[in-house]
């Protein structure tokens, strides 16, 4: 069981490397422009957010123990619901690469309405705050993580929300919609995933995104992934090993793409 659990992201990934697609090899005009938009908007976001990065570092050197309510498949890293905040930031955070990653598309959306599920430390909380246009709606099962994650003064257009992400999702895309970005990095479970994307979808409209955070990080994932880019309303997906992007906008013809980032 321990060396499937190991396994499975192994093959994930020798498949990713195999068959990625550069920028060179896309046929669709609309996705080209769309992927190289992101390979620009990483380019030229070399140098900034420093500020940000700056809160990772302290983070990243932050001996403090949290006690952990952990709701979902747990960590791969961290066996103890006792974990330092550094070891939290090192092991369970995105990178800057894919917190810019998830900031280039919100920044493709209307972005009014945008909601994270799983704050974590709120590094792509902040990352997101910059390019949401109306209020971010970050969501946290961990009370010790929900106030890690306000230890530095966060923007004013971030609302924090603590509770059971499957009691406080629902009410909150009730009264808060269309929601046009949302990053689904919670739980990593199967069920949990699934039951999340089918609670936002009648939410979405043309114009929105989900990405889906660690798709082939076990087995599980991989399957939640796989039953969610065929959904009848999605019409691409893209698979950056990481993470993956669904859009809806009919403009686009119905694909799937594996991309190199």
């Amino acid at each position: 069981m321990i060396l499937r659990k190991y396994l499975i992201p192994f093959f994930a990934y020798l498949k990713y490397w195999l068959v990625k697609e550069d920028q060179y090899s896309i046929q669709s005009p609309l996705v080209y422009d769309l992927y190289n938009g992101l390979l620009v908007f990483a380019k030229k976001s070399v140098g900034k957010d420093s500020e940000l990065e700056e809160i990772r570092k302290n983070l990243l050197n932050d001996p403090e123990i949290l006690e952990i309510e952990d709701f979902g498949a747990g960590s791969k890293k961290l066996r103890s619901t006792n974990r330092k905040t550094s070891s939290i930031t090192k092991y369970s955070t995105s990178s800057r690469k894919f917190s810019l990653l998830y900031q280039y598309f919100c920044s493709r959306t209307p972005a009014k309405i945008v909601f994270e599920l799983g704050t974590c430390v709120g590094i792509n909380t902040r990352y997101l705050a910059i390019v949401t246009k109306g209020q971010l709606f970050t969501f946290e099962g961990s009370y010790s993580l929900w106030q890690k994650a306000q230890e530095f003064p966060p923007p004013d257009n971030i609302q924090f929300i603590y509770g059971n992400i499957n009691a406080t999702l629902s009410p909150n895309l009730q009264e808060f919609n269309p929601v046009d970005f949302v990053l689904i990095d919670a739980t990593h479970t199967l069920r949990g995933t699934l039951s999340y994307f089918e609670l936002i979808i009648p939410f979405i409209q043309d114009s929105s995104i989900v990405a889906v955070a660690d798709i082939h990080w076990s087995a599980e994932m991989n399957a939640a992934w796989e039953e969610i880019k065929r959904h009848p309303k999605v019409v691409l997906s893209l698979d950056f090993y990481e993470c993956g992007i669904l859009l809806f906008d009919k403009k686009y013809k119905k694909g799937e793409y594996i991309l190199h980032y």
